[in-house]
């Protein structure tokens, strides 16, 4: 997986960082918008659930994104109808029978050590879900975002159940944001409003 960035959410930059590095990785893919070409339909599959604090990232970046009306961006995984290890490989087969060659951007939660905890990584190619926890899920995404919502290697399921919705919350605002941003920038429509203007221009 090339073409790696890593963000802090404390950086006062770090929405138009997400959005800066989603949009350059989208740019290097053939996805027909601003060409003749056919549109790629771009899925943005939020994988987690709400049972669990640290893994409720996805979750809540399908919720803050599903609120906007985006032309050609579909939403997989919200609160109310999450994408996890259940139904993430019928949800996946799902999305290939409704979507001509979808470009699929993976959001999910992830641990790592303490000095990482609060990061964001943006990356093309795929993640395998649930891999801290051992689960033998199916690779997501032609591109990938994360967040490092706590720190692992013992008794990871626990640490998820255990990990501060601060910390949650601040990061699934700027990757929503991000990639809000990315979306009305790559395919050249009016996504942005008054908030986006105000604060970052």
């Amino acid at each position: 997986m090339s073409g790696k960035g890593y963000f802090r959410s404390d950086d006062k930059f770090a929405t138009l960082k997400v959005a800066r590095a989603v949009s350059n990785i989208m740019g290097e893919e053939d996805l027909g918008y601003g060409t003749s070409s056919q549109k790629r339909p771009i899925v943005v599959m939020c994988i987690g659930t709400d049972r669990s604090t640290g893994d409720s990232l996805g979750p809540l970046v399908g919720d803050m994104l599903s609120k906007w009306k985006m032309a050609d961006i579909h939403i997989f995984g919200t609160l109310d109808f999450p994408v996890h290890a259940r139904n993430l490989e019928e949800t996946l087969k799902r999305t290939h029978e409704i979507y001509n060659k979808p470009y699929i951007i993976a959001v999910d939660a992830s641990l790592g050590i303490m000095e990482h905890v609060g990061c964001i990584t943006v990356g093309k190619g795929p993640i395998k879900p649930g891999a801290g926890l051992k689960k033998e899920l199916p690779a997501v995404g032609d591109m990938h975002i994360t967040g490092v919502v706590n720190t692992g290697g013992f008794m990871d399921f626990l640490v998820l159940q255990s990990t501060r919705l601060s910390v949650v919350m601040k990061m699934a605002d700027i990757i929503a944001r991000g990639l809000h941003i990315a979306f009305s920038e790559y395919a050249g429509t009016s996504y942005r409003n008054s908030f986006y203007t105000a604060q970052y221009n």
